[in-house]
């Protein structure tokens, strides 16, 4: 019987051949891992522009550092670094700036370069006050100051000493409380926007105000005979609102009863 041989007359080496085909799986594995390696690190790379804004938040995509829209709550996503960047901010939480002392470890100590000011009739007083605030506009918060947060304090205190310096003492420490609260407020936030901070005032509420130290309890004397006086004049208004009305009525009355009887009489002695 006949055997096919190949051309030449010679069978390849058949350790040869083995050899040539683990050569080309060789090659095309390693080049298959590249690629594969290449792929995933292209996959995370694209993957790591995911990222989530909580609720009472807010995000801010930048491409290329310039900022580019604000993103509301949810699952987001942007082109990856450095094409594009996100920040985010919370706008929900409320928070508080002191002025005239600081709360360390459930104390307060004060802060006298802060607390001490003039009043309009050239009285010292020591204040203390605090803000309450949110974040408005992220974006300004984020890069409308270099930092917002220490241009709030500053505007806090300089609120502050415009308002109490047009004020008397004895007001300042009484009936212009409100009226000093609601200056400052106004004018924080004036000074606020001015500086684009992108924060909101919310809240301010004088805590003391009181004269320095060592002349503290004259001036408490003071405003406790204020106080005493205008309750001891509310009292004596009360008082006259429900006497008046009551002897103008018992007038009336006798003046009726008078003219009764005088028609009484009359009448009888011209019968008589």
């Amino acid at each position: 019987m006949a055997v096919w041989r190949p051309p030449g007359g010679d069978f390849p080496d058949f350790q040869q051949l083995t050899e040539q085909v683990r050569r080309f799986l060789q090659r095309w594995g390693k080049g298959r891992v590249a690629w594969l390696t290449l792929l995933a690190v292209l996959l995370l790379w694209l993957a790591s522009g995911i990222y989530v804004v909580g609720p009472g938040e807010r995000g801010i995509e930048r491409l290329f550092g310039r900022v580019m829209r604000q993103t509301e709550p949810g699952l987001r996503y942007r082109l990856p670094w450095p094409v594009q960047s996100h920040d985010v901010v919370d706008t929900a939480r409320v928070r508080r700036t002191e002025i005239g002392f600081r709360t360390e470890r459930g104390t307060t100590r004060p802060v006298p370069g802060e607390a001490l000011m003039l009043t309009g009739d050239e009285n010292i007083v020591d204040v203390q006050l605090i803000v309450q605030y949110l974040v408005q506009d992220p974006a300004k918060f984020l890069f409308g100051a270099r930092d917002p947060e220490r241009a709030l304090l500053a505007s806090v205190e300089v609120a502050l000493r415009a308002a109490v310096g047009q004020n008397t003492i004895d007001r300042t420490m009484t009936e212009g409380r409100v009226e000093v609260q609601d200056r400052v407020k106004k004018s924080l936030q004036e000074l606020l926007d001015q500086y684009n901070t992108g924060l909101l005032a919310t809240e301010v509420r004088l805590l003391t105000v009181d004269p320095p130290r060592d002349v503290r309890e004259a001036f408490h004397d003071v405003v406790r005979a204020w106080e005493d006086r205008e309750r001891l004049i509310k009292e004596a208004e009360g008082y006259r609102e429900e006497v008046v009305p009551k002897a103008r009525g018992e007038a009336v009355q006798m003046l009726r009863a008078a003219e009764a009887y005088r028609e009484q009489r009359t009448i009888r002695a011209q019968g008589d």
